[in-house]
């Protein structure tokens, strides 16, 4: 973990002045300079998140994979725009913004950690659980129960509802 938080300081620091000093040197003021090196820098990180989030929900993702490879590839011009006019002098200029990008994508990509096994008796609290009724308040969720899930896995009935969709992390 350390070393992630090296290479990715590092990287993100580099990136980030590449893209402040291109936007001062074509006649911006030095804020504007460090909110595009944040707006460019950081679009990726959050679009690689979304991207991830879109997957697990099953919804599409070509839209937010344009606009990655398009903050990438700005990403990546601000590095090469101030290197020496050579191939090596590109090359060296763009390992910063590479960097930080194929450590974001490692960093969420992994896949999380699954749960150790499930204890007998929360599992067969939450199939019980399931078989109750719903209350009338709200609309019902349809339970898929493909195989039992331990209770601490899951949120309380009644939390998801089928207009929130948008919530990332709650899985039903």
């Amino acid at each position: 973990m350390l070393i992630l938080l090296a290479i990715g300081g590092m990287a993100g620091a580099a990136a980030f002045t590449h893209v402040h000093d291109l936007t001062v040197a074509h006649g911006q003021p030095d804020w504007i300079g460090w909110a595009n090196a944040v707006a460019v820098e950081l679009m990726a990180i959050y679009l690689g998140l979304e991207i991830r989030a879109r997957r697990r929900n099953g919804r599409p993702v070509g839209l937010v994979g344009v606009l990655l490879v398009g903050f990438a590839l700005l990403s990546l011009a601000a590095q090469v725009a101030e290197a020496e006019p050579s191939v090596w002098g590109w090359i060296v200029a763009a390992v910063p913004s590479l960097a930080f990008l194929a450590l974001v994508k490692v960093v969420l990509s992994s896949a999380p950690a699954t749960p150790e096994a499930a204890d007998p008796v929360a599992v067969e609290q939450v199939t019980a659980v399931n078989e109750q009724p719903e209350p009338t308040s709200h609309v019902a969720v349809p339970v898929v129960a493909s195989e039992p899930v331990p209770s601490a896995v899951r949120p309380p009935l009644g939390v998801v509802r089928p207009d929130r969709p948008q919530v990332v992390g709650i899985v039903r």
